[in-house]
């Protein structure tokens, strides 16, 4: 017997891992070559494609499709019917395969909000937070909360999700977050959590 679950409206093709404790629900298909982590939930209607990597913990809701191309790490959340894509300028009648992918990463802790849309090719650093709704076409800095069309960075996301703005940091660009207790710190273009 597996150590996963898997609804029996759901369709798991061969050469595929799939990580202890992780459930797929109704109606997903898990697509040739995908490498899924322990302890991750899949909702109704997710489609996960060809190589696609998924670390652990990794949260994807209703209505989401993986493409070729994407890797997902670790306690990654992807919010309701959230978009991603792998083809810059696709064409029915010009297909290009695999080879004209370009490859999408969500680091460590990213949240994808509900409907919106990552634009292939970019990373998404580190504990980063999409709105929902917003449509991300750059690479999105560490701990970073990006909203709109085009999605620009409009404030911070903690670790635990509480939220602040370049206002709540102090003159060593540090912040306290009052509901963890963890301390960031301002490293490039996003912040680092740092041991106090």
């Amino acid at each position: 017997m597996p150590d996963y679950f898997v609804h029996e409206s759901s369709y798991i093709d061969e050469d595929v891992e799939i990580g202890e404790g992780t459930k797929i629900w109704h109606f997903c298909h898990i697509q040739s070559g995908a490498r899924i982590g322990e302890k991750c939930s899949f909702g109704q209607n997710v489609n996960v494609g060809n190589r696609v990597q998924v670390g652990n913990r990794v949260k994807v809701q209703n209505n989401v499709s993986l493409y070729e191309g994407l890797q997902l790490d670790d306690d990654v959340f992807c919010g309701p019917s959230c978009v991603f894509t792998n083809d810059l300028n696709p064409r029915a009648a010009y297909p290009k395969g695999s080879a004209g992918y370009h490859p999408t990463h969500l680091e460590k802790g990213v949240t994808l909000g509900a409907n919106c849309t990552v634009v292939c090719g970019h990373t998404l650093h580190t504990q980063a937070m999409v709105a929902a709704g917003a449509v991300v076409t750059k690479d999105v800095p560490a701990h970073a909360l990006v909203a709109g069309v085009p999605a620009k960075r409009i404030g911070w996301a903690c670790t635990c999700g509480h939220i602040f703005y370049d206002t709540d940091l102090d003159e060593q660009a540090r912040y306290r977050c009052p509901e963890c207790e963890r301390l960031l710190e301002q490293d490039g273009e996003g912040l680092k959590e740092i041991q106090a």
